[in-house]
């Protein structure tokens, strides 16, 4: 097999594998209307599964990336889809009749192993599409079109779940035993198909000669990926608690100490899974225009809409309403639903989310040369910045008894991405040494 063919064979398993992500990640948001309706959880209790599923990163960030350096990619992920398939069983496990004394914390355990899981594919996927792609603007563009993918999958969820769930007030963990099933499949399948596969893993740096003993840069030396790492934090907040506090809002119910517009869980999970959609359009653009747009210029424009919509969104009135189109899947039918203009406006920050993953990624790594691998696992440590924001978000909601106003959390987030994207993304620090015989030279000259 050329080396061509070979090169192609671990792009397409990264982009399946970043599908995956997306699936079991997708699963906490619809299922904290399941949370909130068995367990009687307020709006900040019911996000337990997000919390869960993203503190597990600021754990296993930085060892996922010391994995990779020993193990490699491949052993990496195959280690990564046990973790994840013990993890969905123990979420299935919470649906038990034996189980329901202990059914919250049994969801939240499973939650938590998932997130491990997550934590270690994305530790491997990211830095794969960068290297394969060259990085650059074709490192971005290879993440870009693996994003197409993690919406399409994150698409999938919310229709699945709305239909899964149905009534909220009659909701429970065994409803959402199918999704589980699927996700739990998908991770056997995967860790067959990656088994049998030959990846080709990015090659390692030279060795070096025991002149240079301990290094005394590391990731954190440059300025650029520390403002990176923050900017990954608050995005997660932004894609994240976007769908998930429309899903709350509509169909949290009139009368609650956070008022919702009482619609139909189905109806809504449609209506959601639209956000999603609109990732995966934007993605398929990103996906299309990444070889030749740069990752700086994509997020500028991105950061900057995702900032107006959230404005307006927060502050055009209740009364201007409009049709949302949806899929009833189960009928092979379009659907509409009546909203507030504001929540279509939320809706649309999902194509701005859209490269904001990948695009930042490609900047926050740039230029990092052999620190590439550590980063990575540094970075992914970051993505706990869900579990932080979505809470403050909920928070926000429960004391203010508003959702719209949780939206400032929203809105902040954004205004910094695009702050990263103008400044805080130069690298400032390019007299670091990034490769081991650039370094090697430098302390002989020293010498």
């Amino acid at each position: 097999m050329s080396n061509k063919s070979k090169q192609w064979g671990a792009i397409i398993i990264m982009i399946a594998l970043f599908a995956m992500i997306a699936f079991v990640t997708n699963l906490c948001s619809p299922m904290a209307v399941i949370v909130k309706n068995q367990f009687g959880a307020s709006n900040l209790e019911a996000q337990i599964g997000n919390y869960g599923n993203f503190i597990a990163y600021l754990i296993m960030g930085i060892p996922s990336g010391m994995l990779i350096k020993k193990f490699g990619y491949k052993a990496t992920a195959l280690m990564a889809l046990v973790v994840g398939i013990i993890g969905i069983f123990v979420q299935w496990m919470s649906g038990w009749e034996s189980m329901q004394n202990a059914a919250f914390a049994v969801y939240l355990v499973g939650a938590f192993i998932a997130g491990f899981c997550m934590c270690m594919l994305n530790t491997v996927v990211n830095p794969m599409l960068n290297i394969l792609g060259g990085g650059g603007n074709k490192g971005n563009q290879l993440i870009q079109i693996g994003g197409v993918f993690n919406s399409a999958a994150a698409v999938a969820v919310y229709i699945l779940m709305g239909a899964l769930i149905g009534d909220a007030a009659k909701a429970h963990v065994a409803d959402a035993t199918p999704a589980l099933f699927i996700a739990g499949s998908i991770f056997i399948v995967a860790f067959v198909v990656i088994l049998f596969s030959k990846i080709e893993e990015p090659s390692k740096p030279a060795t070096v000669k025991k002149a240079v003993k301990r290094d005394k840069y590391s990731a954190f030396s440059f300025r650029h990926f520390n403002l990176g790492i923050l900017a990954i934090f608050l995005y997660m907040g932004l894609e994240v608690g976007t769908p998930t506090y429309i899903l709350q809002y509509l169909t949290g119910e009139a009368g609650a100490a956070t008022p919702g517009l009482g619609m139909d869980a189905t109806i809504v999970g449609q209506i959601v899974a639209v956000y999603w959609l609109m990732m995966l359009v934007g993605r398929f653009v990103g996906g299309a225009i990444g070889g030749k747009v740069s990752s700086r210029a994509m997020i500028t424009v991105a950061a900057g809409a995702a900032v107006v919509l959230t404005a307006f969104g927060m502050f055009a009135p209740a009364t201007w309403t409009v049709n949302i189109p949806g899929i009833d899947w189960a009928n092979v039918s379009m659907l509409w639903a009546e909203v507030p203009v504001g929540i279509f406006a939320f809706i649309l920050i999902g194509l701005c989310t859209s490269v904001m993953w990948g695009g930042i990624f490609n900047m926050a790594v740039e230029g990092l040369g052999k620190y590439t691998a550590i980063a990575s696992g540094a970075f992914m440590t970051m993505v706990c910045g869900c579990a932080v924001m979505v809470a403050l978000q909920g928070w926000v909601a429960d004391f203010t008894g508003s959702y719209l106003t949780s939206y400032w959390v929203v809105l902040g987030c954004a205004a910094y991405i695009l702050f990263y994207a103008l400044i805080g993304s130069k690298n400032v620090n390019t007299d670091i040494p990034v490769d081991e015989k650039e370094e090697a030279e430098e302390i002989l000259d020293a010498i």
